[in-house]
């Protein structure tokens, strides 16, 4: 795969390895002649104006929802709501449904592999109605500690009928780990059909095939900026039913359909979740995005990015052995392309220092996974996250990058 050329940040910086697509994604040329596009050719307001600029804008917002439904096979463009981005989708659903759903005695389920936009938000919604938080923990594999030997999953002493919200991140930011959210789902609905299920979809979207119908959840998210979209837009995608009983997570414009000194009335869904001026040049970005993204294929993306992993996993236990732990499944078909470790005593922020000295971009620290990392009893790690536009010269790099690291600290 050879996309380098579509990514003009290589242009300024062209002895660049970015290793950080888990934190957010480089953008590609089209991705930004489309924003540029919007802010040079028809920046007008949306569902507002009746002149030419402005039904052009609204037409290619309201064309990135049906873009979008398409890509995750939602039934209907109209289940696709708008957000900021992952965090603020899944305040959005602990502002509205969680608040009516949980109450003192009921049940809150996440991992404690959760990002914690996906953990906070649930662990304060328990604290806060009096519900029971609880957190299925990993086992030695890094994976769920609800998967057994023989491949059934056990919640039995997790799902109860007193659980009203069951919330799972489909690829593990830290870990890699890709849980296997369909077969957890029907698990959950089996033993409470009335569960709430949300998948946390943010490292996944980028890289892998979505179909909310056949994951068989409620609600699901994801953020643009990690899948080669601009900052500040994301979605959250919800049945249609539970989102047409929700009340509006904020109050405005464009989410009103009849206001009166007496009462005010809301649209309908998606609108009533979309209050103000939204990221107009965002969600249009999205769109490139998503249009880029599938003229390459989801899966040959996810196949270059295991490769990778796989390659990186296997040249950095070659050169370092023992001296490097590595994070997640020891099965490469159990994990996307991240790979997340701890070398020795050297803590990560110094390892990621020298590599930047190296122009070798890297995340370290707790990856926002801190209830994980003191799961593991380790206070940091580092990750190599892949996309598109890595190739095997950058793990190359890499493997070069770690030698300098010991010979300079160890």
């Amino acid at each position: 795969m050879n996309v380098k050329k579509d990514f003009p940040i290589f242009n300024a910086h062209p002895e660049l390895v970015y290793l950080d697509s888990g934190a957010t994604s480089l953008k590609p040329q089209p991705v930004i002649d489309a924003i540029v596009a919007y802010y040079s050719t028809y920046s007008a307001n949306i569902h507002r104006g009746l002149y030419k600029i402005s039904e052009k804008a609204s037409a290619e917002y309201e064309d990135t929802r049906s873009v979008v439904a398409r890509f995750i096979n939602a039934p209907s463009p109209n289940e696709i709501i708008f957000t900021s981005g992952t965090t603020e989708s899944i305040n959005l659903l602990t502002s509205t449904i969680g608040g009516s759903s949980v109450g003192q005695g009921d049940e809150v389920v996440t991992t404690v592999m959760e990002h914690h936009a996906n953990f906070v938000p649930w662990q304060q919604l328990a604290f806060n109605t009096g519900a029971d938080f609880k957190v299925i923990d990993i086992n030695e594999n890094h994976e769920l500690g609800i998967m057994k030997e023989d491949g059934h999953i056990d919640l039995t002493n997790i799902i109860t009928k007193k659980t009203k919200i069951f919330t799972i991140t489909l690829v593990s930011n830290t870990l890699g780990t890709i849980n296997p959210v369909k077969e957890i789902i029907a698990a959950v609905k089996a033993i409470n059909p009335s569960v709430i299920t949300v998948v946390d979809a943010a490292q996944a979207a980028p890289h892998l095939s979505i179909d909310v119908q056949d994951l068989g959840c409620d609600f699901l998210a994801f953020s643009g900026h990690k899948m080669l979209g601009p900052t500040g837009v994301g979605v959250l995608w919800g049945r249609k039913q539970l989102l047409d009983s929700m009340p509006p997570y904020q109050l405005g414009g464009d989410m009103i359909n009849e206001v009166s000194l007496e009462k005010t009335t809301y649209a309908k869904t998606p609108h009533k979740f979309e209050a103000g001026t939204p990221h107009i040049a965002g969600v249009i970005g999205l769109k490139a995005a998503i249009t880029y993204l599938q003229q390459i294929g989801l899966d040959t993306i996810a196949k270059h990015e295991h490769a990778l992993a796989s390659y990186a996993i296997d040249q950095i236990n070659k050169e370092f052995g023992d001296e490097v732990a590595m994070l997640g499944p020891s099965d490469m078909g159990q994990r996307a392309g991240i790979v997340t470790f701890t070398f020795g005593t050297i803590h990560a922020h110094d390892i990621s220092q020298i590599l930047d000295d190296n122009n070798i971009a890297v995340r370290a620290g707790h990856h926002c996974t801190m209830p994980l990392h003191t799961r593991l009893d380790i206070t940091a790690s580092t990750r190599a996250s892949f996309y598109v536009y890595n190739t095997q010269e950058d793990v190359d790099k890499l493997v070069m990058g770690l030698k300098k690291v010991k010979q300079t600290l160890s």
